[in-house]
């Protein structure tokens, strides 16, 4: 977690405040709706998309949201708030699809069954076990899809509540290679007398899940009477939900050896209505949790250069982590740099500048902001090789200027 004096902190949260949303001809907009051509489901599929503000360059890991019209503007919205909001930097900024249903029980079913009452009467289950086909839509045209149009990063996170929590167990059990996380939110495990949750339970004690992570969460779906304890003694159908639940659990508890990055968390507070805003977020808090920069009021005396060497080790362990290149905001470097400029501790704003021009060596302004640190430094004649550099990628007034006045000087 980021941790500055106050001056330092007011001025980020000015500088990072636009990044809270769009605004367009009067709107605040979040997302855009697209859709996709499907053949395996024989119809085209609305989807909602959200892409973060960002440079031409940035890479954005993607967050499928099943349900999307119930869950999309709740995960932007909290996504945007972790990561951009107040200087938080709590997890990466993410691109979001969410996938609108036209058949819900169809899509986010792994099997069919004529009915299970109480739980699904016959019309409700006429349609269902298309959970492959689906699964076979996301992998073979949705994925491509977005990968091909939006600035996509190879890390990819599926969330899911109730039947949409059942589909995520199905990808998690038979596509496990398909994402890097699932947030699974209360699922319908009692699916067809418990069938996925025998598979899922053979498979954690089987296989090895090294690199992936998983959250569960559980709410409070208990009759009158019941706790936690009782509960899985019971048999009555009408606790056959949580049961099935509460026996998921205990086998990724039991699993341990198998390498995934597991936790699951009954909320006693949440019913299966409310449960999915906090699932998502402590699961995002969860499978991040390597994700926030620690800086403290030493780090802003430095006068080593030691901090912007803290900033490369991070970004190399979060790219170790997220298994891509990761690297932090050209922007917040910058600030950086010439705070430390103007508080005249040149071998830290040096480091810094030159940070900046290691990751990303295509921006104009890299150069530039250097050569201002050696203007500072009255190092003239390496500050006309920065602002020729920024010349040449990008003609512009300020640099020009700056170029002209220091070869005027030396005439």
């Amino acid at each position: 977690m980021k941790k500055a004096p106050l001056f330092l902190t007011f001025c980020l949260l000015a500088m990072l405040a636009f990044s809270q949303g769009k605004v367009e001809k009067g709107n605040i907009v979040i997302g855009k709706i697209d859709s996709v051509q499907s053949t395996i489901l024989g119809e085209n599929r609305k989807i909602w998309v959200h892409v973060p503000d960002g440079g031409a360059s940035q890479k954005y890991p993607v967050v499928y949201v099943l349900d999307g019209d119930g869950h999309f503007s709740s995960v932007v919205g909290m996504i945007q708030q972790l990561n951009s909001v107040n200087g938080n930097t709590m997890c990466p900024k993410m691109i979001v699809v969410g996938i609108p249903n036209t058949d819900r029980t169809r899509d986010l079913t792994p099997t069919h069954i004529d009915a299970d009452l109480p739980m699904m009467d016959s019309a409700f289950a006429k349609t269902s076990g298309g959970g492959e086909n689906f699964i076979a839509f996301m992998e073979k045209e949705l994925m491509p899809y977005i990968e091909a149009k939006y600035p996509t990063a190879p890390y990819k996170m599926l969330i899911g509540h109730s039947f949409g929590g059942l589909a995520v167990m199905q990808t998690f059990t038979h596509h496990n290679h398909l994402f890097n996380s699932y947030i699974c939110i209360d699922p319908s495990m009692w699916w067809d007398k418990q069938k996925l949750l025998k598979q899922t339970q053979k498979v954690l004690a089987e296989k090895k899940f090294e690199g992936k992570s998983l959250y569960l969460g559980i709410a409070n779906t208990l009759e009158d009477g019941m706790d936690i304890n009782k509960v899985q003694k019971d048999t009555s159908v009408a606790t056959k939900h949580i049961r099935s639940i509460l026996a998921l659990q205990a086998a990724f508890e039991k699993n341990k050896q198998n390498g995934l990055k597991y936790r699951g968390k009954y909320y006693a507070d949440d019913t299966h209505g409310s449960i999915p805003l906090i699932t998502e977020y402590d699961a995002l808090r969860f499978f991040f949790d390597y994700f926030p920069m620690k800086i403290t009021m030493k780090d802003y005396f430095d006068s080593t250069g030691a901090f912007s060497e803290k900033y490369r080790s991070h970004y190399a362990n979060l790219s170790k982590k997220m298994g891509y290149t990761m690297k932090p905001d050209e922007m917040e470097i910058n600030y950086e740099g010439y705070d430390f400029l103007s508080r005249k501790l040149y071998k830290t704003a040096e480091s810094l500048f030159k940070l900046n021009v290691d990751y990303y060596p295509e921006s104009f302004n890299v150069y530039d902001s250097y050569a201002d640190y050696l203007i500072a430094i009255g190092d003239k004649e390496n500050a006309i090789v920065q602002l020729k550099k920024a010349l040449a990628i990008n003609e512009n007034e300020g640099s020009r200027k700056k170029l002209t006045d220091l070869e005027g000087a030396k005439k």
